[in-house]
């Protein structure tokens, strides 16, 4: 399997979504609540719909595992040495508040590792890709494409990814015991691309987060230099338990470090 034959694909997918998605921000939309009391608007659907009708052309073979489709059990599952993993709309609080960041996440998963993996932006029209073996690219409109690479740990602060929406005791220690720092607030998974454009050099996630919100952006900041891993600094697996929640990770550019070590 050559993952890279699927990405423009994806991306072109993960556009279309990111369309419907505007056409339901732009309007006065409706906000309900799921299962676990966490938002859902029409716009969640209405991209899932567009990204799985897409792969079921794109490849009939290949199962599609969604945020919105998530009840699947791991029985059925466990048998998937190749799935399609996807966030429809990444950051649905984000949504809500209209700030623009939120984003669409396609990743490929080939046996527990993202191999593919987009994250597009519908707000500003910015996509991240990448796929093994071929780096990573960020595509900005009206500048086209370019590779994009982490960055060493320079002398001076460093730059720490944080939430806007979640910063508890467990990231205040973190940060006491890191020193000399300084806080970019992102949403949803554009958090690891800052890591991987090399804008920030760690995000150290210490609260609860889905495979699906990680997996796209996962396989970027992979190619384009960085790593992303468990407390013990354990590259992460997907499908490989009942839970579909990841455990608390870094994703961090230069492994000169241990970051664990500040915990």
């Amino acid at each position: 399997m050559n993952p890279c034959s699927y990405l423009d694909d994806a991306r072109a997918l993960a556009k279309q979504a990111g369309e419907k998605i505007l056409d339901i921000y732009n309007t006065e939309f409706s906000v309900e609540e799921k299962d676990d009391k966490s938002p859902l608007t029409a716009a969640d659907m209405a991209s899932h719909n567009a990204i799985v009708a897409g792969l079921k052309v794109l490849t009939p073979d290949i199962p599609v595992l969604s945020e919105e489709s998530a009840k699947i059990p791991f029985e059925q599952r466990a048998g998937w040495d190749t799935y399609w993993l996807i966030d429809p709309l990444d950051g649905t609080k984000e949504f809500i508040k209209r700030n623009g960041e939120f984003t669409v996440n396609i990743a490929l998963i080939h046996q527990g590792a993202p191999v593919l993996g987009v994250v597009y932006v519908p707000v500003s029209g910015v996509t991240y890709a990448a796929c093994e073996g071929r780096g990573a690219i960020k595509e900005t409109p009206g500048e086209g494409e370019k590779p994009i690479h982490v960055r060493k740990l320079a002398e001076g602060p460093v730059a720490v990814v944080g939430s806007r929406s979640h910063q508890g005791d467990s990231l205040k220690a973190f940060l006491a015991k890191l020193g000399e720092h300084e806080i970019v607030s992102m949403g949803s998974s554009l958090k690891i691309c800052l890591v991987a454009e090399g804008a920030a050099d760690v995000y150290p996630r210490l609260g609860l987060t889905s495979e699906w919100d990680t997996a796209a952006a996962h396989c970027v900041v992979e190619q384009a230099g960085g790593s992303l891993t468990d407390l013990e600094m354990n590259r992460l697996r997907y499908n490989t338990k009942d839970s579909l929640l990841n455990p608390f990770f870094f994703v961090f550019g230069d492994d000169s470090r241990n970051w664990s070590d500040y915990l």
